[in-house]
């Protein structure tokens, strides 16, 4: 089956021919300023990528939270991939998943209330709306002074209408997008060329022990593509301790486990999960899956068949997945992701963001 999907993507290279023409003639008709670009007076980060699938977009965007929530007044903007509604949204306490998408209800749910939490497909009449919503908040005296606005926009290279202020492109220390090749016969959104407006690169999801050799090597690789001072970085992902889905309900982990997962590339989340944990499953589900409740009964009926009573999952599943009404005999546990900078480099992208 993999050889025939290979084989049908090649076939279809005149497709990835004409979308590459189409892309690079969009792209040089924004860069040449025949399609309008917008700058807005509140600074704005991108974070996105080249190419389709998980490349860590959400937990690279949670680092910049982290870095910058104490001295800026964050708002970050997606478009809120898979919901159920349309138009600009702010997120509070009675947003559910399926208004605003599961990543975006991440960030509101680990950090809403120290941030704003938005979504909105057109991102330049979104940020217009944040402007606005930014110039009443400081005209109404009920509320503190703000600090510096700054609006991060999530999964938003491609989108030449908006003109970031800066732009971080990452691309998966797997899948480097100077491998790849257009779709539909390979993964990337455009041409590789389109590297050249990032501001700053990050290789993510690189093994913790890679060699400065190979460093080196790939950071060559990708200036081709880049501007000469574009930084090169280099980071990995790692795992925290599983948490409950309640912390109200006293749940047990046992190390033998069933793996739920809806997310691009969860062959690495799978691979880690088995070296650490007795998985005897994988419920395998497509990136962005919209749970219900066959879901969950697909769920226990799997937990039954391995004989288990855990369940380990991601934190963007367990945004929806805790929307559900779960069997209690089962115990929902989800593990917490981070992203980390190699060769030391934690404070120079620090400061580099920063300044």
């Amino acid at each position: 089956m993999k050889k025939l999907f290979v084989l049908l993507r090649w076939l279809l290279f005149p497709v990835a021919c004409i979308y590459a023409t189409v892309t690079t003639l969009r792209n040089w008709l924004y860069s040449k300023g025949i399609f309008r670009s917008h700058s807005f007076p509140v600074p704005t980060i991108v974070v996105g990528n080249l190419t389709v699938g998980g490349t860590g977009k959400t937990p690279h965007t949670e680092y910049l939270i982290r870095l910058l929530k104490d001295t800026h007044t964050l708002i970050t903007l997606s478009r809120g991939y898979g919901r159920k509604t349309k138009g600009f949204l702010i997120a509070d306490e009675n947003t559910k998943p399926q208004q605003i998408g599961d990543e975006p209800m991440q960030f509101f749910r680990k950090f809403g209330k120290e941030i704003t939490v938005t979504v909105g497909e057109d991102r330049v009449a979104a940020i217009g709306k944040i402007y606005r919503w930014i110039k009443q908040t400081v005209r109404n005296t009920q509320h503190r002074v703000l600090n510096s606005p700054l609006i991060l926009l999530d999964d938003a290279f491609q989108h030449r209408p908006v003109k970031p202020s800066f732009s971080i492109l990452l691309t998966d220390y797997n899948r480097l997008f100077y491998n790849d090749l257009l779709l539909p016969t390979g993964n990337l959104r455009e041409t590789r060329i389109g590297a050249r407006r990032a501001d700053v690169v990050i290789v993510s999801k690189c093994p913790p022990d890679l060699p400065d050799s190979v460093r080196q090597q790939i950071s060559s690789k990708i200036r081709k593509y880049t501007k000469l001072t574009t930084p090169v970085f280099f980071s990995s992902i790692r795992y925290s301790a599983p948490l409950p889905f309640s912390e109200f309900i006293q749940n047990t982990f046992l190390n033998q486990l069933i793996l739920v997962s809806g997310i691009a590339q969860s062959h690495i989340l799978e691979e880690y999960v088995k070296q650490h944990f007795d998985c005897r499953v994988h419920l395998d589900f497509k990136d962005h899956h919209d749970y219900t409740q066959a879901d969950i009964k697909t769920i226990q009926s799997a937990c039954q068949k391995a004989g288990v009573s855990t369940v380990l999952t991601t934190e963007k599943d367990f945004v929806k997945l805790s929307q559900l009404e779960l069997p209690p005999e089962i115990s929902f546990f989800y593990l917490p992701i981070e992203i980390y900078f190699l060769f030391e480099e934690k404070e120079t992208f620090n400061q580099l963001i920063i300044n």
